[in-house]
């Protein structure tokens, strides 16, 4: 392809005839952005290595080559459709190598021409071309044409003087053209025109008839030319306008003054002044809202500065310095307002009444930094409502999932446009107190990347040694935070950073039972989604038997979200009944329930009609609470290889050597015989296989699922286990025994076993799980397996 270069575009008008001989037959150039005229002389860069074959080619014969437009300046390789049939024949009169490759090429449009025929069908493109020679014109310039060649003169010097490109030598050059084709050619190859309206004057041959369509063109041109310029001036007319307007702002402003009364300035002014000192804030942000306030009297009121320091006074004067609410402190109330909201919670209740009773004997301690680990579901959020309102403070909230920026957290700097203060100072803003219950909803989905880590920014915020000065990037001053009260809420504490996990107070939540669902239900959950939808507590009823189906077969779940969902369902149900004009109220009963709810949902696992060789059942915590895990074991002719499938991560998988190890030497022990295992692979699998599982709880179920397959001997299906398994048979702690545990009730286990050194925390499980399950503690495998698999016939356990 070959560009034109535009800023070096010159016309010239050659009154000499040329004699030079112009071939039929040429190489064809394509050129983009530009329509070549008669007498243009011009460089052009070309930069294909086919377009540069196409000027050797020239080079190397006569020296023409013919110059066509491309349709579309954007293609680069154009085909013979997408090149327009009439162009320039062009002189090649100077070649220029470039070090980037490309050839500089000087040419001059020698005569018109309409492409016949194309010799080659391939680029480089070799044309055989028709000359197109003009009309001749009359000897004496007649009175019109004479008039239509001055008209296109004048307006083509008051376009120029316009565009202030107008100087004597191309006035001269104008006078000096008394050739009507030569004149038009002149002009239209310097005005800025389209491709296509270019092409269309270059393809007119009449000389008179194209000088014509050239002086309407220029009358356009001149029109926009001449609209161009009004609008420049306006705009400086405007900046003089408004620097004269601050010139007798200033005046009114002097005579304001000697008058004694005041403008709007003066308002605005002391009405900050005002505001600063009722705010009455630390003697450094005192200070520089003063500085900022002075600057903004002395800066022209329409000015961008102005503007952003108008925003930033009122941030300052806006937020909580020294408001604060004032603390009504009855434990007794406060008691009874936990439990009215919130059912079981005994332990988060007992670290909050401690709190409480601290603050009451010692009001000026240091707010803590709490934070509920806990599946979704169990009450984490309308906690710290609940929290708030025993000790009457305003509460405000953040969600922290996904925040990946941590200008998010400290805000942006003044000198970027439209910069705010971080979340945590907008929230204090809300609040409108500086002593709120500031909850910090999924701290552990804080994102990081090229923007900053939000987890560094929080360290400040949560330390209760620092944040008496926390220091937000937009306010640049030190705020005090000392007095909030942090709650912040995560599913796992794996995700949050060790710095961030240290400050902080873990309380962990664990899952609700069946009994505390069913509570819950009764004393929360319908009553809200009676009243959501509608109804009278009296249009809808629930059996105890019904409720207990919703939470085991239509919720599988630590929390009640998805219970309160399914009892939302039902109530809008009866809802729909009522609308209908049925009169009589919904019951609803375990006999009634697949009629609103459909098939159930979740079928209790315990699925196996009798013991089993080679599957035992384990137990894992999970980010929504703990759940059954079951591990198979199979043996097969190999290689005596180790299988592995279930998605395990690389410590189950270490997990499942050891308990392979284990169950081969208590085999061998146990026949008393060396038993060959070269020939035989161990196939362990633990579903469901799209779930990934990691972690070393699964140790001693998968030794018993290998001991059991090995020796032929079944695995009770009511008895789960958990604990981590070593080479010799010990059997270490786990931890989240109590999220294990009630996952184990929901699938209908009656037996758990677990290490000796977890006993400790059955201290923290609830009465009716230890009431309905039956913990038996153990140190080694044999005890494991004395205890999970089906003793032989005629010996007792």
């Amino acid at each position: 392809m070959a560009e034109a270069d535009r800023d070096d575009l010159i016309s010239i008008i050659d009154e000499e005839d040329k004699t030079t001989e112009i071939p039929t037959t040429l190489p064809l150039l394509p050129v983009r952005d530009v329509v070549i005229f008669t007498d243009m002389l011009l460089p052009l860069f070309v930069g294909r290595e086919k377009s540069v074959r196409a000027v050797e080619e020239a080079v190397g014969g006569p020296g023409f080559v013919f110059l066509a437009t491309q349709k579309d300046a954007a293609i680069e390789n154009p085909s013979t459709d997408e090149i327009y049939r009439t162009g320039t024949v062009g002189r090649v009169l100077r070649i220029l190598k470039l070090p980037d490759g490309r050839v500089k090429v000087l040419v001059q449009g020698v005569a018109k021409g309409t492409i016949s025929k194309f010799m080659r069908k391939r680029a480089p493109y070799r044309v055989k071309i028709d000359l197109l020679p003009e009309p001749p014109v009359e000897e004496k310039v007649t009175l019109e044409v004479e008039a239509l060649m001055r008209n296109v003169r004048e307006q083509s010097e008051k376009i120029l003087a316009l565009r202030g490109e107008l100087t004597n030598d191309v006035t001269s050059i104008l006078q000096n053209v008394d050739d009507p084709g030569k004149l038009g050619d002149l002009v239209a190859s310097n005005l800025r025109l389209k491709i296509d309206e270019s092409q269309a004057l270059l393809e007119i041959l009449d000389p008179v008839e194209r000088l014509k369509r050239v002086n309407d063109v220029l009358s356009r041109e001149l029109e926009l030319s001449a609209m161009q310029a009004k609008i420049q001036s306006e705009v400086k007319d405007e900046i003089s306008k408004s620097q004269r307007d601050y010139y007798l702002r200033e005046q009114v402003r002097a005579i304001y003054k000697e008058l004694g009364e005041h403008d709007d300035r003066s308002i605005e002014i002391e009405e900050y002044e005002k505001k600063i000192k009722k705010a009455k804030m630390p003697k450094e942000a005192n200070t520089e809202a003063l500085k900022q306030l002075k600057r903004l009297d002395q800066m022209h009121p329409d000015s961008a500065e102005s503007t952003v320091i108008r925003s930033y006074l009122d941030w300052l004067v806006e937020l909580p310095w020294s408001k604060s609410t004032q603390d009504v402190i009855d434990i007794r109330k406060a008691r009874e307002l936990l439990d009215r909201e919130h059912y079981g919670l005994s332990s988060v209740k007992d670290r909050i009444l401690e709190y409480l009773s601290v603050r009451k004997l010692n009001p000026r301690m240091k707010g803590p930094i709490l934070c509920f680990v806990g599946p979704p579901g169990v009450g984490k959020t309308s906690l710290g409502k609940a929290i708030a309102s025993a000790v009457r403070r305003k509460f405000v909230r953040i969600s922290l999932g996904g925040i990946r920026d941590e200008a998010e957290i400290r805000g942006h700097r003044r000198t970027y446009i439209g910069s705010l203060p971080g979340r945590i100072l907008q929230s204090m803003k809300q609040s409108g107190a500086n002593n709120p219950v500031f909850m910090m909803d999924e701290i552990d989905k804080l994102g990081s990347d090229f923007r900053g880590d939000p987890s560094s920014a929080l360290l400040e915020a949560l330390d209760p040694e620092q944040n008496a000065a926390f220091s937000d990037h937009y306010l640049n001053l030190p705020f005090d935070l000392s007095r909030v009260m942090f709650i912040l809420t995560a599913n796992i504490t794996d995700t949050i950073p060790m710095a961030l996990l240290d400050r902080m107070e873990l309380i962990h939540l664990s899952g609700y039972t069946e009994e505390e669902k069913l509570q819950i239900a009764r004393t929360h959950l319908i009553p809200r989604q009676v009243r959501e939808n509608g109804l009278k507590p009296k249009q809808i009823t629930f059996s105890d038997g019904a409720l207990r189906q919703i939470i085991g077969e239509y919720t599988s779940e630590a929390g009640v979200r998805n219970l309160e969902r399914e009892i939302g369902n039902l109530c809008r149900k009866a809802a729909r009944r009522i609308a209908e004009g049925r009169r009589k109220p919904a019951h609803v009963s375990r006999q009634t329930l697949p009629k609103y709810l459909g098939a159930p949902k979740f079928i209790p696992e315990m699925d196996q009609e009798e013991n089993q060789i080679g599957l035992a059942t384990g137990l894992a915590w999970t980010q929504v609470g703990g759940e059954v895990l079951y591990v198979e074991a199979s043996l097969i002719r190999g290689k005596g290889d180790l299988i592995v499938t279930g998605q395990l991560g690389e410590v189950m998988q270490e997990s499942a050597r050891a308990a392979v190890t284990y169950a081969r030497a208590y085999v061998r022990d146990a026949k008393g015989k060396r038993q060959n295992f070269d020939t035989t692979d161990v196939h362990i699998h633990v579903p469901a296989g799209a779930i990934p599982k990691d972690g070393p709880s699964a140790g001693i179920a998968m030794a018993t699922a290998l001991v059991s397959a090995m020796t032929g001997r079944p695995i009770l299906n009511d008895v789960a286990m958990t604990g981590e398994v070593t080479l010799r048979g010990r059997v270490l702690p786990i931890g989240g025994l109590k999220e294990k545990a009630l996952g184990a009730l929901r699938a209908g286990i009656h037996t758990v076993l677990i290490p000796q050194k977890n006993v400790k925390d059955l201290a923290d499980m609830p009465h009716l799980v230890k009431r309905k399950l039956k913990f038996v503690s153990v140190k080694s495998m044999d005890e494991v397996l004395a205890q999970a698999m089906v003793r032989p016939r005629g010996k007792r356990r």
